[in-house]
């Protein structure tokens, strides 16, 4: 609850207007104005969705590249072997393996924040599932980190790459960019993420489709986006 907050986040909250949805470019801006942490703070759209998530054709999930990237180093490993390792090294993987990659994450590593297979290397890289699976890291041929093309899936997760997809609740979660990034930066990147969102739209739903969208920083308070200024 906000009455648990500090006093920072208090004052951030005052300049709210809790009633209000704001328009996209004033939306992004405020959430600047009023950011407190003393670090650059991620910025991440939240939108919730008018689905039914146990239906499988309602489920969301996939990965876009932002046209201005996100403000993050993305460390990047890519299981492969052969040409196709040499390729990933080429193309700025961080880490390249096979056996040996396995067994290191088996050994408890996971200072990474993508990691990417060619397919053959899937039967191995399964092993790692209970491990990989519940910090989003498992390598999925929808959100490209399961392909042949590694040099391309590297350079992508590089360049700026997020993964999106539907919770159980229909709620999707996206980090769009950093604090310090301009304005006109950040609202192209959450209009890029509300566009693949509205085009991702099942075709078994029916009535509103996005029923609420807010952005927040780290620690800020989120503020309600007019779904409108978006058109």
């Amino acid at each position: 609850m906000a009455k648990n907050r500090g006093k920072k986040y208090q004052d951030a909250l005052k300049k709210v207007d809790s009633k209000k949805e704001y328009a996209v470019n004033d939306a992004v801006q405020l959430v600047k104005d009023i950011d407190f942490a003393n670090f650059d703070s991620t910025v991440e759209v939240a939108f919730n969705l008018n689905v039914d998530t146990k239906q499988a054709d309602q489920q969301l999930r996939g990965a876009i590249v932002l046209p201005n990237g996100t403000g993050k180093d993305q460390t990047v490993i890519v299981f492969a072997n052969g040409d196709n390792a040499k390729a990933a090294e080429e193309a700025g993987a961080d880490f390249v393996g096979d056996d040996d990659l396995v067994e290191k994450i088996q050994d408890g590593w996971l200072d990474f924040d993508v990691a990417i297979a060619t397919p053959d290397m899937m039967p191995k890289v399964g092993r790692l599932g209970r491990v990989l699976g519940p910090k989003g890291l498992m390598p999925n041929p929808k959100t490209g980190t399961v392909t042949m093309d590694v040099a391309k899936a590297v350079k992508d997760a590089k360049a700026g790459q997020v993964t999106y997809r539907t919770d159980r609740d229909g709620n999707v979660a996206v980090p769009f960019g950093k604090v310090s990034f301009d304005t006109d930066k950040l609202v192209e990147n959450l209009k890029t993420l509300d566009d693949i969102i509205v085009k991702s739209r099942p075709a078994s739903v029916r009535g509103t489709y996005i029923k609420h969208a807010s952005i927040a920083s780290t620690f800020g308070p989120s503020v309600t986006l007019d779904l409108t200024s978006f058109e």
